[in-house]
């Protein structure tokens, strides 16, 4: 505890914290628009509890990470190279996890767009999705996310209880958004679409990673708010132009 203390009484410490909680909350984002996207599907009595029970294990996976912070530096050190360019865990696990989410965001997409489904490799229609398959696919993406966030970590602070520390408030801001975030995709339809768009780039984002390429996060989030800020005038136009209707249909209905 008196370390701890004394850890506390540098201002560089202070702001390493807030840095990281930042950090893990925008990488959050991610992990949260994967998991709302995909408990909508589920019945609307096990949304709430697969969302809590998805965002709890991303928490006790970035603990766990984070107690074996020594191992986890190691992910990145090359274990072969194809064609001159070396692949480690960590890109191994970028990779597969970006394949992942590109291939669950386009079969997402081509449901959303088809009017009359065909069996072909995205048709599910014989197959729902369980509590169980929602809880293993929020997992498998909560470990791409947290290996991600943890490598970053260690690159800005060596202290593990800072470290901690934004994890466990970045996870609780997570918590509380999870189901206002989920409302609110499931009542505007087309939010889903921009959501699963959002996914295609971070999945290819992760895939570039895994293979060397560094996209600077800011391009990423800067996209990304840009069409959000479009699709939120799409949003008000389209309610100001229902008041109007709204408005004259009751002028001739008197």
């Amino acid at each position: 505890m008196e370390n701890l203390i004394t850890l506390f009484q540098d201002p560089a410490v202070w702001i390493a914290l807030l840095t990281l909680i930042v950090m893990e909350v925008v990488l959050g984002i991610d992990n949260l628009l994967f998991i709302s996207i995909l408990t909508n599907k589920l019945p609307v009595d096990q949304r709430s509890g697969a969302r809590r029970i998805g965002i709890s294990l991303a928490l006790v996976l970035r603990l766990l990470l984070l107690s074996a912070v020594a191992w986890i530096v190691q992910l990145t050190t090359p274990i072969f190279t194809i064609f001159d360019q070396g692949f480690s865990w960590k890109d191994l696990i970028l990779i597969g996890g970006g394949i992942f989410l590109i291939w669950k965001a386009t079969k997402e997409i081509h449901h959303a767009v088809d009017p009359e489904p065909t069996p072909d490799i995205f048709d599910s229609r014989a197959v729902s999705l369980t509590f169980t398959a929602a809880i293993s696919q929020i997992l498998l993406l909560d470990l791409v996310f947290s290996v991600d966030s943890i490598i970053t970590a260690v690159g800005m602070t060596p202290h593990v209880p800072i470290m901690v520390i934004a994890v466990i408030v970045a996870v609780t801001v997570m918590l509380i958004a999870a189901n206002p975030l989920a409302r609110f995709i499931e009542l505007n339809p087309t939010i889903v679409m921009l959501a699963l768009g959002f996914l295609l780039m971070i999945g290819m984002t992760l895939v570039a990673e895994g293979f060397g390429v560094h996209v600077p996060k800011a391009y990423i989030y800067a996209a990304m708010a840009f069409s959000a800020t479009i699709e939120g005038l799409n949003m008000w136009s389209r309610r100001a132009k229902r008041r109007i209707r709204d408005a004259q249909a009751a002028q001739q209905a008197d």
